[in-house]
């Protein structure tokens, strides 16, 4: 079970395992989804209407918008960016699994509430992502800019791209968004968390498995949290996406029209005055498919490698035991 169970037999796994199983589960799943994640951009980025019945920007559907790409850019093209990315998936699934279970732990040892709550699994999950995402924001801001660009490219690889963003932005380029990330990151893991956690109670009859995770049900559980969470907090999340591409319009000129926005408020403001209620979800089909896939790969990926490395230390432990008893 995901966070710190009092009640779980064998001993307890380190937050350095947590990290190593979060890393693992980031990176397998980040591999599966990443197409997904190209569309979704490039809807978010679209100033035009998506819309199937008058199309008047570059892309317009789900299954057109991945035929463009393809005719266009090629196959990799729903790679772009993966380098950046894959760095991205394994440095916040490692910070956030591991303070989740820290967190979680110190909620069960220090106050009165139970760690395997759904209420405690929000405030626990929030936190940790928000962790994540300060460490892991520049990662992000780069893998944005490698998904939203066409051809050529402005950025030829990852040090091309550090390098120029450097020398004509600043750092505090790599932070650009971080305001709506933070504000968004938070409910949007911590409802994660919390779905997660009464969909794996109603899936999983108690009394729990002490192998339960890593199956089918953690990733129904996952799927499902991924799509509830996305949906409720998916504007935030488009915001971030178009203040990471500031400073970088030249690039996205044969997309269609391109914003400069001044902060957060005013791409909100501009977005309802110039796009309407819809363009804040602009993106969200992939969007979804790609957040139930995604959540669902990563809490099944990392019950999975959990079980691993529980299996692996119970048999270390046994054999340990065993050649005791021998040598007595």
């Amino acid at each position: 079970m995901v966070g710190y169970d009092p009640g779980a037999q064998g001993a307890a796994l380190s937050a350095e395992e947590a990290a190593l199983a979060g890393s693992a589960a980031g990176m397998v799943t980040r591999v599966l989804v990443s197409p997904f994640d190209v569309l979704k951009i490039r809807f978010q980025l679209q100033i035009e209407r998506v819309s199937s019945q008058r199309p008047e920007g570059k892309y317009w559907g789900l299954f057109q918008a991945s035929r463009c790409i393809h005719s266009e850019e090629g196959l990799t093209a729903f790679w772009k960016g993966h380098i950046p990315a894959q760095l991205l998936s394994i440095c916040f699934g490692a910070v956030q699994f591991a303070s989740f279970e820290v967190l979680t732990e110190v909620v069960h040892k220090s106050t009165p509430y139970d760690s395997q709550t759904a209420g405690v699994h929000f405030v626990c999950g929030g936190l940790a992502a928000c962790s994540a995402t300060v460490v892991c924001q520049p990662l992000d801001t780069l893998r944005t800019r490698f998904a939203a660009q066409g051809e050529p490219k402005v950025y030829r690889n990852l040090r091309h791209a550090v390098s120029t963003m450097c020398r004509s932005e600043g750092v505090l380029a790599f932070y650009r968004g971080l305001s709506p990330t933070l504000m968004a990151v938070f409910p949007y893991a911590g409802l994660q968390f919390f779905f997660y956690n009464i969909f794996k109670n109603l899936l999983v009859p108690k009394p729990k498995s002490e192998n339960s995770g890593g199956s089918l049900q953690s990733l129904i559980s996952g799927s499902g949290a991924g799509m509830i969470s996305k949906t409720m907090t998916y504007p935030f999340d488009l915001f971030k996406k178009r203040l990471q591409v500031g400073g970088f319009e030249a690039a996205r000129i044969h997309f269609g029209q391109v914003r400069p926005y001044k902060g957060l408020v005013d791409c909100a403001v501009q977005i309802a005055k110039e796009e309407g209620a819809r363009g804040f979800f602009k993106g969200l089909s992939p969007s979804l498919v790609k957040a139930a896939l995604s959540t669902g790969f990563t809490f099944f990926w990392y019950e999975f490698f959990l079980n691993v490395m529980r299996n692996i230390k119970q048999k270390h432990r046994t054999k340990v035991f065993t050649k005791d008893l021998k040598e007595r």
